[in-house]
């Protein structure tokens, strides 16, 4: 009977029991990241609440397929200014689509030369991280200075791209597109309090992050079934060394309350599985979520 009354009494208080603050989250990440074969990189934000976290933080981590997120705020802004519209179609050609890259639009159309919307090139990009579909919307803004300058314009310093997809199939490329924790929550927060994009661009733009089909074992699995997340990733492959430029995973993640938290993630120079570096990200997600739901 008096082991009855106990967990009764600590199912009546589960908030009381067992709240952490943020130190106590510092720690249980610490723990997380110490031990990995991989320099990681954390920032978290209560857009909210305003908690706030980070780990090597302000350490400048190469981007991968992250950047796209970059591209998209570019092409949404031109869109903004009346210069672009998401029905404007683009013809693309069967050049346009490299080989031995990552792209769906070249598994759909690989004879090319058909149109395609910017609504559908965005979606191939964001939602599908399509590398081909990436480069055709660097070209239509003017290339990677466009993206530079949106983002330093909007107060983000710690940026820097230069190279674009097919550019990043040099190795040695994989490390110059690079960004740090930190910043990355900065222009996460900014575009979701409407201060980058116009309100219409701003909810397109979160919607295909929504629909992200990639990482699906990073963040995502670090999550309730169902948790509304809007997400992109980015990753390199692997040299002869076993040895892994980048695994991101940065979004916005909704709580049940109606809030939500930013998490940047990076990871660099890894030697870590696959499989344990997807882990990695998934274990920090859940000790993040653990932590604000608690809030």
């Amino acid at each position: 009977m008096k082991k009855l009354i106990l967990i009764l009494s600590l199912s009546l208080f589960p908030v009381q029991i067992f709240s952490q603050n943020i130190d106590e989250l510092r720690k249980e990440l610490s723990k997380i990241i110490t031990t990995k074969n991989a320099t990681v990189g954390v920032s978290i934000k209560g857009i909210e609440n305003k908690d706030t976290l980070s780990i090597n933080g302000n350490m400048n981590m190469p981007m991968m397929s992250v950047f796209k997120f970059h591209i998209a705020l570019a092409v949404l802004n031109e869109v903004d200014k009346g210069k672009l519209n998401l029905k404007q179609k683009i013809f693309i050609k069967k050049e346009d689509l490299k080989e031995d890259t990552w792209s769906p639009i070249r598994e759909e159309f690989p004879n090319g030369n058909m149109d395609l919307t910017i609504d559908q090139l965005l979606r191939y990009t964001v939602s599908h991280s399509d590398n081909n579909g990436c480069d055709i919307l660097l070209k239509l803004i003017g290339g990677i200075e466009a993206v530079q300058k949106l983002i330093n314009k909007n107060g983000i310093k710690d940026f820097t791209i230069k190279v674009n997809e097919e550019q990043m199939r040099t190795w040695e490329n994989l490390y110059i597109n690079t960004t740090t924790p930190i910043a990355t929550t900065e222009l996460l927060e900014k575009f979701y309090k409407g201060k980058v994009l116009k309100k219409a661009t701003t909810k397109y733009l979160y919607q295909i992050m929504v629909e992200c089909s990639r990482g699906i074992t990073w963040i995502k699995a670090g999550l309730p079934e169902g948790t509304e997340l809007a997400h992109r990733t980015g990753i390199s492959g692997t040299n002869d060394e076993n040895l892994r430029v980048a695994m991101n995973d940065i979004g916005i993640i909704k709580l049940p309350n109606g809030n939500h938290f930013i998490l940047s993630v990076y990871l660099k120079n890894i030697t870590e599985s696959r499989e344990d570096t997807e882990k990695i990200i998934a274990d920090i997600t859940k000790a993040t979520w653990n932590y604000f739901i608690q809030k």
